[in-house]
């Protein structure tokens, strides 16, 4: 049977991207407090006990999907904006995009009796469109112990290279088992899927994914966690959801106005959430000068 790298909560990025770019994945250990996990738990509680199972086999008949975390728990922002998860996911996806974004904040809880869910990839959302380039680092937290016998993700490590069609043999699949308040991080592309629990208890964990800042959301961030929400976040994290440019011009908006010349007519998504970031409507002038620096070019019109 296969088997999952696990690393220390004190690795580095470039220890955390070695194992992710040959495996697809890997597991740091006891990244985050227990504490930290039973807060966001206790805060979250009342909306998974209050979501339905799934309707179909992909998203599980016996399991349950809790989402707008961001809104609903401010332990999971602490989690969502964690240094190495983010300085990982950072340095894994800006090699495609300027900036990266909030792609899904989930909680997932597999209840007794669930079935595996067959091995895909989250790349998928897209359908298979998406051609050379990794468009997601994705984290499964822990929030209770991960075993064998409770659903632990299944992973194919080293999957990363396969057409969508290869079937993972069972010798070539691991499972990520580990302790509450440790977290795989595990690619777009490799293949993966919820085990089956055959114990008596929930397996629950916090699934927070990371995209390219030029793609659209699995998870409508938006709508999940609006500005008059979003304006009491740090600016870290309202950059996360995506209040703020994607690309050089990828996000603008023009604000409903009463009349003609009361306000601006081209602003960055920061305008939504009280922040004037000059220079962030159209034309970015970072977001400019690295596509200055890629192409060579000295300026463009249209």
């Amino acid at each position: 049977m296969a088997t999952l790298t696990t690393l220390p909560a004190t690795a580095n990025t470039t220890e955390i991207l070695s194992v992710v770019e040959q495996d697809g994945a890997v597991i740091l250990k006891d990244l985050i407090s227990p504490a930290l996990v039973d807060q966001m738990l206790s805060e979250t509680l009342p909306y998974i006990e209050a979501t339905r199972n799934g309707e179909n086999e992909l998203n599980g008949l016996q399991t349950t999907r809790t989402g707008a975390l961001v809104a609903r728990s401010p332990a999971c922002r602490e989690i969502v904006i964690n240094p190495s998860v983010t300085q990982a996911a950072t340095a894994f996806l800006t090699p495609y995009c300027s900036r990266i974004q909030l792609h899904v904040t989930q909680i997932i809880r597999i209840r007794p009796g669930e079935t595996k869910q067959y091995i895909h990839r989250d790349r998928w959302a897209w359908g298979t469109n998406l051609k050379g380039v990794e468009p997601l680092l994705n984290t499964l937290w822990a929030i209770t112990d991960f075993t064998a016998d409770n659903g632990a993700t299944q992973v194919v490590p080293g999957s990363v290279s396969w057409p969508d069609d290869r079937v993972a043999d069972t010798n070539e699949i691991a499972r990520a088992v580990m302790t509450k308040g440790s977290v795989l991080l595990y690619t777009g592309t490799v293949f993966h899927g919820a085990g089956n629990n055959a114990s008596a208890d929930d397996r629950i964990a916090l699934n927070i994914d990371y995209a390219l800042g030029w793609l659209r959301q699995e998870e409508n961030q938006y709508l999940s966690c609006p500005p008059e929400v979003a304006k009491t976040l740090s600016p870290e994290l309202q950059d996360l959801l995506g209040y703020t440019l994607g690309g050089y011009a990828l996000g603008y908006y023009t604000p409903p106005l009463p009349a003609a010349g009361e306000g601006p007519d081209c602003v960055g998504p920061e305008y939504a959430v009280g922040r004037e970031v000059e220079g962030d409507g159209i034309g970015n002038d970072e977001l400019l000068a690295d596509i200055m620096a890629q192409t060579n070019n000295a300026g463009f019109s249209a």
